[in-house]
């Protein structure tokens, strides 16, 4: 088995009641990697261009949220914002990890800006990369989302129509990867989405939570992203105190796939800090 294998394969952890698949690698300061929240999402499956990259670096961790990839999907688990960001702090406390940077992509963006509202003292530096915010509407590309049922055709339009703007990324391998993950954790998804006794879709934030979060942050966003609009990271960085915008062009909702290379210079660049 390669090391790339490896890596791909993951550890386990407990966290509370949940057994939690996880990707490491590096040393350094820790770097935790959040997914989003589409079809078939997992850590590896979001992040498998961005731990090599990071890793020379840093210390990074990608974990399976709860509802997603690998990772346990107890019966008593109500999914909502708040239940991610304690799996999250969970996993930081299981692990060890007192303080570090978070990445956060799309649902991972908007758990890491509860982690720093919440936790301050636990948030180094901040990455957020097409997450909801302040001006969120359901989008096309959302609505999608919500409506997938599994099949391979329909895995394969919801990738090339609404995630990327350079569809050769969209394999036969992706597809299939994806296609899977989403059938085998389905039931999970349509309810934390579409089930009342679960919050998935109370994401919304106001003006002044996103005042109150000090954290150093960096924003990145497609400027075709069909699934979150470029005005939410507008909006979002001229309210967050200590914040920056960096907008690929021709690059959709897979900003860390379709510019891997350029993304992970970025992100790396800003979690160094500035020079001293």
């Amino acid at each position: 088995m390669t090391a790339t294998a490896d890596l791909a394969t993951g550890n386990r952890i407990n966290v509370g009641n949940i057994d939690t698949l996880y990707h490491e690698a590096g040393t350094g300061d820790p770097i935790l990697l959040l997914h989003g929240s589409g079809p078939g999402v997992s850590a590896w499956a979001n992040w498998q261009h961005t731990i090599p990259g990071l890793s020379r670096e840093f210390r990074v961790l990608a974990p399976d949220i709860v509802g997603y990839g690998a990772t346990s999907r107890p019966d008593d688990v109500r999914y909502s914002l708040q239940t991610w960001t304690d799996h999250v702090v969970g996993f930081m406390d299981a692990l060890g990890v007192e303080r570090a940077s978070l990445v956060g992509n799309s649902l991972g963006g908007r758990i890491s800006l509860a982690l720093a509202e919440q936790h301050p003292d636990r948030v180094a530096r901040m990455v957020l990369m097409g997450a909801p915010g302040v001006g969120m509407t359901i989008t096309e590309g959302l609505r999608a989302l919500r409506a997938y049922e599994p099949s391979p055709q329909n895995m394969r339009h919801l990738l090339t129509e609404y995630f990327a703007v350079d569809t050769s990324i969209i394999t036969d391998d992706l597809v299939r990867i994806r296609y899977e993950a989403s059938a085998e954790t389905y039931d999970a998804y349509r309810a934390m989405f579409f089930d009342p006794r679960h919050a998935g879709n109370d994401l919304g934030i106001t003006e002044e939570q996103v005042r109150a979060i000090t954290a150093p942050s960096l924003l990145v966003h497609g400027r075709e992203d069909k699934v979150v609009p470029l005005e939410v990271a507008w909006n979002m960085v001229r309210l967050l105190p200590d914040a920056d915008l960096h907008v690929f062009a021709r690059c959709g909702h897979w900003t860390q796939i379709e510019r891997a290379a350029e993304f992970n210079e970025l992100v790396a660049a800003f979690l160094r800090g500035p020079s001293v």
